[in-house]
């Protein structure tokens, strides 16, 4: 890596305005016309419609350029509706980092959308690097790749010699105003590049189990009844499901942290409903506060000069739901901890601890703003400039919210906020997901790549609203955005209000068993999913993986982004396309085997396999041999429900008859397993016909009666002679056992094997 090889490192300086710099050398000398000059260009005063944006201190814009030698793929610099591998911005717009309200977003569009992590890494064979340029206002990103090229001819003297030219891509970064504060992440492999931008930004925060089921949301649930009906619409077909969600209507007129009395007279009745089928509530809760004498938030903050000031000094208000609204400056301290104890029981009337929340139009949303966002000039804590920190401002929201949910339980319950506005370290707060997005089939396929962006760039919680949220989808497209959201981190469906309502069981009894049969393998897998957000709490491993960071030697994965890893076990490909009936899935990894769970035939690693299937057929999920997977071998009405219930190893082998996996466990809501080690970490490995369960962190302690009933072991070549279970300072105990010698299949059933004690089973 070079830097400033192009010359483009700038750093505009503060200024005094011209009408105030009187001098004697003003006087008796020529006056200097460079800041004339800028004012010709608009670098003073710029105009954006109606809106003027005065620049007190003149152009303060910072910038730098970086040359990756032998780097041709890019990734990161989320958030954009734009494929997974950044592309060559030379013949058109720079990406576009600037938090908005974007309804409807474009896609394969560079311009900015509700969140921006000013990250990016680049990867070749052998090397992976980052470059984290922190910097919290409008900031654009060129990036101009110049490929390999294999042989050039240079004349020497007689001799014509061939030369190899490496490849090369040039970044070039540039922010309207700030400092430049840039780190340098040197891997050299993908998971070392993870784990040191995690030293400077934080991990993903561990969720509470709950949080990793199915959440059903709409704008809106309009009443209690809606909502009672809707959760035992769930009960009545037999679709799991942990969280319902209330939008702005559920509130007194948009007034945050009320309840409606009409719609919602019982708010805690409604909640211990929920409570009684172990299952959640989340309520919105946004960032602009209604400008009204009579609302005891507005009056408090306002007493306190808790708003965000206009230049002039005042407060500054503009429009959003609730009408005239004023803005948190969350950038202040003093008002975070304000806000972070509006969210107290005592403070919440009619709130419970199943009450959880999501902060939205928070990148700021300001309805007749300029790009329906705050004005630069708007003041902020510090006398800092709104053009200073925009891209911040949601991030604080959301680090505020999660502080006072865990507050509220004096410290011991992990909290759950979902935001949509976000920055770098967003991640150590919760979850994010992809804003509003449409019924379309091309924001099904696009929402793949920008989840991987996400996850490389350290937010792992994260998803895109199940079904579209505006428009009304097909129930075939229905039907394949729930498949491919249950193999995605934060799985919620959502819909914009006059929609047509579409929980699962409204397309028909083979849609809805379709969405039933996808919900479900979810839930089976959640010991899978709980283990890999473990990973990404304490090692910054991401759970949805682009193949590449699997795969970091193999060209071929470094530009697919149509199907992705979780963890390092199961392979997705979802489909994106309608009347699909068959699907080309690419297998990476040579001398690798992969097993399909629906079809469990064994798949060498050549490049590609075709998949036929009916139309509407679950999608492709393959698991890597050598891995041994975790699951629930019984699904129930929420993850609450399924806390007894007992589990399933899902084992395949490598083509040297081997596999490894963990599993991790605690409550599924405290921090003791921080505070107090109250947790399970376990090993299991397969090698030489025996399958080991030991101790992975001798640290955690949690006791646990859960058991392991079934086993399955896909690849095993022959059939064994005799399966046996031993545990220390107990006698071998023989199994019943079935094999498949078609699929290579050996199933142990009515199996009782302490999931946190250590034991063997033997295959002879």
């Amino acid at each position: 890596m070079s830097i400033n090889s192009l010359g483009q490192l700038y750093f505009e300086h503060l200024q005094i305005p011209l009408k105030q710099r009187v001098t004697k050398e003003n006087e008796d000398a020529s006056v200097d016309t460079s800041q004339e000059n800028q004012e010709d260009l608009g670098l003073w005063e710029e105009k954006f419609g109606k809106f003027v944006d005065v620049k007190v201190n003149g152009p303060t814009s910072v910038g730098l350029d970086f040359s990756l030698h032998g780097f041709e793929h890019l990734y990161g610099i989320p958030q954009h509706a734009e494929s997974h591998q950044l592309k060559n911005t030379g013949d058109g717009d720079a990406y576009r980092l600037y938090n908005l309200d974007v309804y409807g977003y474009k896609i394969h569009d560079k311009m900015g959308i509700y969140g921006s992590v000013p990250y990016l890494l680049a990867h070749k064979p052998g090397r992976t690097l980052g470059i984290f340029w922190l910097n919290a206002s409008e900031t654009l990103v060129e990036i101009n790749t110049q490929p390999a090229v294999k042989s050039t001819l240079t004349q020497m003297g007689p001799v014509a010699a061939k030369q190899k030219v490496r490849s090369r891509t040039d970044v070039c970064w540039m922010s309207e105003s700030g400092i430049i504060d840039v780190f340098l992440l040197t891997g050299p492999t993908p998971s070392d590049v993870f784990k040191q931008y995690s030293y400077l930004t934080g991990t993903q925060a561990m969720p509470p189990l709950f949080s990793l089921g199915y959440h059903q949301c709409r704008w809106n649930y309009e009443d209690e009844q809606d909502v009672k009906a809707v959760d035992a619409g769930f009960d009545e077909h037999n679709i799991p499901y942990d969280v319902m969600w209330l939008d702005i209507e559920h509130t007194e007129g948009k007034r945050y942290l009320t309840w409606d009395k009409k719609r919602f007279p019982n708010p805690k009745r409604l909640q211990e409903l929920l409570r009684s089928k172990k299952r959640k509530l989340v309520v919105i809760s946004d960032p602009h506060i209604k400008v009204d004498p009579d609302y005891s938030v507005y009056t408090k903050a306002k007493g306190q000069g808790f708003f965000v000031k206009n230049h002039e000094g005042g407060d500054f208000e503009g429009i959003c739901w609730p009408g005239l609204s004023s803005y948190l400056d969350f950038t202040n301290p003093k008002v975070r901890e304000w806000y972070s104890g509006l969210f107290a029981f005592s403070a919440y009337q009619g709130s419970t601890d199943i009450l959880h929340v999501w902060n939205d139009m928070n990148e700021p949303s300001v309805f007749r703003g300029p790009e329906l966002t705050m004005q630069k000039s708007a003041i902020h804590h510090g006398n800092w400039e709104h053009r200073e920190l925009h891209n911040i401002y949601g991030f604080y929201q959301q680090m505020a919210t999660a502080e006072g949910l865990i507050q509220r339980s004096k410290g011991k319950e992990r909290p759950f906020v979902l935001t949509r506005s976000f920055f770098a370290g967003s991640q150590k707060y919760g979850a994010v997901w992809t804003g509003d997005n449409t019924a379309e089939w091309s924001y099904l396929k696009i929402s793949i790549p920008m989840l991987l962006t996400l996850s490389v760039t350290g937010i792992s919680f994260c998803g895109a609203d199940v079904g579209g949220f505006i428009g009304n989808p097909e129930a075939e497209l229905l039907v394949r955005w729930y498949q491919a959201g249950a193999y995605q981190p934060f799985f919620r469906g959502h819909a914009t209000m006059n929609t047509k309502r579409r929980e699962p069981w409204l397309f028909g009894e083979r849609h809805t068993q379709l969405i039933r049969e996808a919900i479900k393998e979810r839930y089976a897998l959640l010991p899978y999913w709980y283990s890999l957000f473990y990973r990404a709490h304490v090692a910054a491993e991401p759970v949805m993986r682009p193949l590449w960071t699997e795969f970091p030697n193999e060209l071929e994965t470094f530009g697919v982004e149509d199907e992705y890893m979780l963890g390092s076990a199961l392979l997705v490909h979802p489909v994106t396309e309608p009347k699909t009936t068959t699907v080309d899935v690419f297998l990476p990894g040579s001398n690798e085997v992969r097993v399909n769970d629906k079809q469990p035939h064994m798949y060498l690693m050549f490049h590609i396999s075709s998949l036929n299937s009916d139309e509407l057929a679950p999608i492709p999920v393959f698991q890597r041999g050598g891995s041994i997977v975790p699951i629930k071998t019984t699904v129930g009405k929420s993850t609450g429900c399924m806390t007894d219930s007992p589990y399933g190893l899902q084992v395949a082998l490598s083509p040297k008859g081997s596999a490894m996996g963990e599993f991790y466990f605690d409550d599924g809501h405290s921090f003791q397993y921080l505070h107090q080690k109250q947790f399970l970490h376990r090993k299991f490995s397969f090698c030489s016909g025996v399958l080991m369960n030991s101790c992975a962190d001798e640290r955690g302690h949690y006791p646990c009666k859960h058991v392991v009933e079934k086993i399955i072991i896909l690849g095993l070549k022959k059939q064994p002679s005799a399966v046996t279970t031993h545990s220390p300072g107990g006698k071998a105990q023989p199994v019943a056992f079935t094999y498949c010698a078609k699929t290579s299949a050996l199933s142990l059933e009515k199996l009782s094997l302490n999931v946190g004690a250590d034991w063997e089973v033997h295959i002879k």
